[in-house]
């Protein structure tokens, strides 16, 4: 309650209510994150309250989650690499005119997501902390494996080309300096590549640049369309079919938070495969379902709240906002960790309040703007990819300030226009270059402490219990297809059957009594009473 006074008077209210803006528009602009506006406003917030600037920041993280979803469902340019795989369904839900819709279970996803996450990052703070710190590197590495792997043979029309996509990321990954040996990989001689490929330089080249690419070369040839809107709510049976994606988001967005090597990138992943596998319509998966979009954008912000546990509990961030937001606290003095709670109480329970309030201000701000969001699209397309093309280069150079990130976004660019022309999924190469760095890390770890021995990978239960769901995973397509092979074999072999059973029951009344015009349709009735059997059989 103390929390709530503080965070509800009119000056915190009103931070709250310019992060959620600010958040929400640097969401919406291609390659500028909310890790990047609360690091340019460091400077600016010395001398400000810390818990004043603290809500802002929240409100920023919070609202930067909700933009970039909308770029990905009106644009498929998604705003940050956690709304990558929003892309997939919600710009599919646009194009057939469900624009509104799918910002709309957007917005109320991460309304639901965002306050049961800060619920639980109240209530079970502790037990999450403690079973994040228990799980060892094996354990780590199987869960990354696990994303990998199921994203990556579900997406796409073809495992293989899936696959090569993922091996394209790993390699993108690897770019920089060996982490043990301190060794250069893959850099060329070239200075700039020595500290890696940057995550924002390689997501805005793959989407902005590859996606305006991709739009260039066929405006020629097919003209651009003006996409419906359609209504600006969700109607009874998108409400059906978003409330349980909104919940398993929820379960699955939290935990990964919280985890010390989680994030949002993961388990919006994972939600989205089982929301495929658990949809009563998969038919509509890859053309618009909005399970698609309301699983992953719950996700999304319940792992927002889960990402704070480990930063207040531990001083420990899993990702780049969290990491700034932690640079303002040790700037401020403040050393966050296990004593935070007991020391800065009042700091704590302010900045907690106010993600409730900051998601209520998220949905109460946005969801009337869905349809303006939505015009978006009747811009037309040279002036609205030109656009895009000016801020994911703005971006893209705002990250290190460097020329270099120009050529290596024009360069990546054109490995994603490559990507599209040969029908290649962008999402497992993204997933590899963001993922591939952390698994690498662990699976270094899990040989350290095995002493090289392979068997140390499957060390722990929770390791091995993986490793299982993905052999399941992976087989169980394999079997069902094996098993329908030979249902279809022996249908076939009943066919002819049935058909030979027919031939026989036809003979006999072509020799009887009766004219031959009143035989032949006899004889047919009969072949055609006993196709119908079969195919009932």
């Amino acid at each position: 309650m103390g929390g709530f006074a503080s965070a509800l008077t009119p000056v915190n209210l009103l931070f709250a209510f310019a992060g959620v803006i600010l958040g929400t528009a640097v969401g919406v602009l291609p390659g500028i994150g909310p890790a990047m506006a609360v690091a340019l406003l460091l400077p600016l917030t010395f001398g400000m309250e810390t818990s004043s600037a603290l809500i802002m920041f929240a409100g920023i993280y919070y609202g930067g989650m909700y933009g970039g979803s909308t770029t990905s469902i009106l644009l498929n340019t998604p705003g940050e690499s956690a709304t990558v795989i929003t892309a997939i369904e919600g710009h599919k839900m646009a194009k057939a005119g469900r624009a509104a819709q799918a910002l709309a279970t957007a917005a109320i996803g991460s309304f639901v997501a965002g306050t049961i996450g800060t619920a639980l990052l109240v209530t079970v703070a502790p037990i999450v902390v403690k079973f994040a710190v228990s799980l060892g590197a094996p354990s780590y590495f199987a869960i990354m494996v696990l994303a990998l792997v199921t994203v990556t043979a579900v997406l796409g029309s073809s495992k293989i080309r899936g696959f090569a996509a993922l091996g394209l990321g790993l390699a993108l990954g690897l770019v920089g300096m060996d982490p043990v040996s301190g060794q250069q990989r893959l850099t060329f001689g070239f200075a700039p590549l020595v500290d890696g490929l940057d995550i924002v330089v390689v997501a805005v080249a793959i989407f902005a640049i590859g996606e305006a690419l991709w739009i260039a070369a066929h405006l020629r040839t097919s003209p651009a369309r003006t996409i419906p809107v359609g209504a600006p709510w969700m109607g009874k049976e998108d409400w059906k079919r978003s409330w349980k994606p909104w919940l398993r988001g929820t379960a699955f967005g939290f935990p990964f938070g919280a985890l010390p090597a989680g994030g949002a990138e993961v388990p919006t992943f994972l939600s989205y495969v089982t929301e495929k596998k658990l949809s009563k319509h998969p038919e509509e998966f890859g053309h618009g379902a909005i399970e698609g979009v309301a699983g992953p954008e719950a996700a999304n912000n319940a792992s927002a709240a889960g990402t704070l546990t480990p930063m207040l509990a531990l001083g420990l961030p899993t990702n780049a906002t969290a990491a700034v937001m932690l640079a303002f606290l040790t700037m401020k003095g403040i050393q966050p960790g296990p004593l935070l709670f007991e020391n800065e109480p009042d700091l704590v329970w302010a900045l907690i309040a106010s993600l409730f309030i900051g998601n209520t201000l998220l949905l109460l701000i946005n969801l009337p703007l869905a349809p303006l969001w939505a015009k978006l699209l009747k811009i037309p397309r040279p002036y609205l990819y030109a656009g895009i093309l000016f801020f994911a280069t703005l971006g893209a150079f705002s990250v290190n300030m460097q020329v270099a990130d120009l050529w290596l976004l024009l360069l990546i660019g054109l490995l994603g226009f490559a990507l599209r022309r040969f029908g290649l999924p962008v999402l497992p190469l993204i997933l590899g270059v963001i993922i591939g760095p952390m698994a690498e890390e662990q699976l270094r770890k899990s040989f350290q402490l095995s002493a090289g021995e392979v068997s140390g990978l499957w060390s722990e239960p929770l390791a091995v219990g993986i490793y299982v769901l993905i052999a399941i995973l992976l087989l169980l397509p394999v079997v069902i297809s094996s098993i329908r092979r030979k249902r279809g074999t022996g249908t076939a072999a009943s066919d002819a059957l049935l058909a030979g059973t027919a031939a026989e029951t036809a003979k006999p009344v072509l020799h009887g009594t009766g004219s031959a015009s009143e035989q032949e349709p006899s004889a047919k009735r009969t072949e055609h009473a006993n196709a119908a059997e079969s195919d009932e059989s």
